[in-house]
C-alpha cells in the first residue's frame, strides 16, 4: 500500500476553513463505487462501522469542536459513532482505558487524539492486533498507527516566534525578556511549538532572550497566577509566547489585571471564545488558530476508509493560521473561529 501524505497549509485556506478536504473525501467514502472501484469502497462497506472518538480533554473548547466534527462525519458517512475523552489533558490512564474499553466494545475504528506520545503505545498496539484501525490526531505517538492528522506545530511555532519579534521590534524592544507559559511538559505537540517559536523568535531578534518556562498543568487559575507573578518579578518583561488556549486565556487575564497591554505583547495557541476576545480587546495581540473541527471529520472519514481498506492519507496537515485584530472579524475566518462545538 502506497503512503500518502498531504500538507493543505496556509495557502489552503479557504479548504481548511469549510472543511472541504473531508467533506470531499467523505462523499468519495458515502457514494457506490462504480467501474472498477478505484479506491472508493461501496457505502454498504462504510454505512454502520462502529468507530469510537477520543479526545484530550471533554472539558475544552477546541476538543469539543473536534466533537463536533467527528459528529457531522460520523452523520454523513452513516456511521456508528461514540465519543469519549477524559476531563483533562492530564488524564492520561483515563484515556488508556477509554481505548481498552473501545476494544472490547467492538470498535472498528479509533479516532484518538492522545495526552501522552508514548504512554498509549502499548494499548495502540493491543487495538491494532485486535484489527481496530487507529487514526491519531494532534500528538503523533511513537508506534505504529493507521494515519495521522495534525498541524506541524514546528513550522506554527516558528509563526508565533515571528509575530512576537514583529510586536517586540515596533514596541522597540528586539532585544526584550520572553516568557513560555505552557500547559503541560513532555507533550510533543508543545515541546514542537516550543522548538519552532524559538527558531522563529531567532530569525530576527537574536537578541531576546526567554527568560523561562511556566508550566500550568492546564489549570486556568495557575496559568493567570503564574503570569501575574511573572509581571510583577520581571517588570520590564517584553512578551509572552502561551502554548495553548488555557495558556492563553490565562495570560491575557493576568495581562488585563495587570493594566500591562499596551506593553507586554502576547501570542497564544488556538482559538476558544475567550481567547478570540481577548484579541478584540488588547489581551492577546495574535493567535495561531488551528481547526479541530476539520480534525475531527477528516479522523472519522480516514477511520472509516482504513476499516474499509481504503489508502487514506498517512500524514494531513491542515496548516494554521495566524489571527490579530486586523482579521479577527473577517468574513472568511468566522467558521474557523467560532466552529460548532459537542461534549462526548
Amino acid at each position: 500500500m502506497a503512503t500518502k501524505s498531504v500538507s493543505l497549509g496556509v495557502a489552503g485556506l479557504a479548504a481548511v476553513v469549510t472543511l472541504a478536504a473531508g467533506v470531499v473525501v467523505g462523499r468519495v467514502l458515502a457514494s457506490d463505487s462504480g467501474g472498477d472501484g478505484g479506491d472508493a469502497p461501496a457505502a454498504s462497506a462504510i454505512a454502520g462501522t462502529k468507530i469510537d472518538v477520543i479526545v484530550k480533554a471533554t472539558e475544552s473548547e477546541f476538543w469539543q469542536s473536534m466533537l463536533a466534527g467527528a459528529k457531522k462525519a460520523g452523520t454523513d458517512l452513516g456511521v456508528e459513532l461514540d465519543l469519549f475523552g477524559p476531563t483533562s489533558e492530564a488524564d492520561i490512564e483515563p484515556q488508556v482505558r477509554l481505548v481498552e474499553d473501545a476494544i472490547s466494545r467492538g470498535a472498528k475504528g479509533i479516532v484518538l487524539a492522545p495526552n501522552s506520545s508514548t504512554a498509549l503505545n502499548g494499548v495502540i498496539d493491543r487495538a491494532r492486533a485486535a484489527g481496530v484501525r487507529v487514526v491519531i490526531v494532534d500528538n503523533a505517538v511513537q508506534t505504529q498507527h493507521d494515519g495521522f492528522i495534525g498541524t506541524d506545530n514546528v513550522k506554527a511555532g516558528a509563526q508565533a516566534g515571528q509575530r512576537l519579534c514583529e510586536l517586540i521590534t515596533q514596541a522597540g524592544k528586539p532585544d526584550g525578556k520572553v516568557l513560555h507559559e505552557s500547559a503541560v511538559s513532555g507533550v510533543q505537540v508543545l515541546i514542537d511549538r516550543f522548538e519552532g517559536f524559538k527558531q522563529g523568535l531567532a530569525e530576527k531578534c537574536p537578541q531576546a532572550s526567554i527568560v523561562q518556562t511556566l508550566v500550568n498543568d492546564n489549570d486556568l487559575n495557575k496559568a493567570v497566577g503564574q503570569v501575574n507573578d511573572a509581571l510583577t518579578r520581571v517588570p520590564d518583561l517584553a512578551g509572552i509566547f502561551a502554548d495553548n488556549n488555557t495558556s492563553g486565556v490565562g495570560t491575557a487575564k493576568a495581562v488585563q489585571e495587570k493594566g500591562v497591554g499596551d506593553r507586554v505583547a502576547v501570542v497564544a495557541f488556538d482559538s476558544d471564545p475567550a481567547e478570540v476576545e481577548a484579541v478584540r480587546t488588547g489581551g492577546i495581540d495574535a493567535i495561531v488558530v488551528q481547526n479541530p473541527f476539520f480534525f475531527g471529520y477528516q479522523g472519522v472519514v480516514e477511520a472509516a476508509m482504513a476499516v474499509a481498506g481504503t489508502n487514506a492519507p498517512q500524514r494531513l496537515d491542515p496548516g494554521a493560521v495566524l489571527v490579530d485584530k486586523s482579521n479577527v472579524d473577517a468574513e472568511e475566518l468566522k467558521a474557523l473561529l467560532n466552529p460548532p462545538k459537542t461534549k462526548g
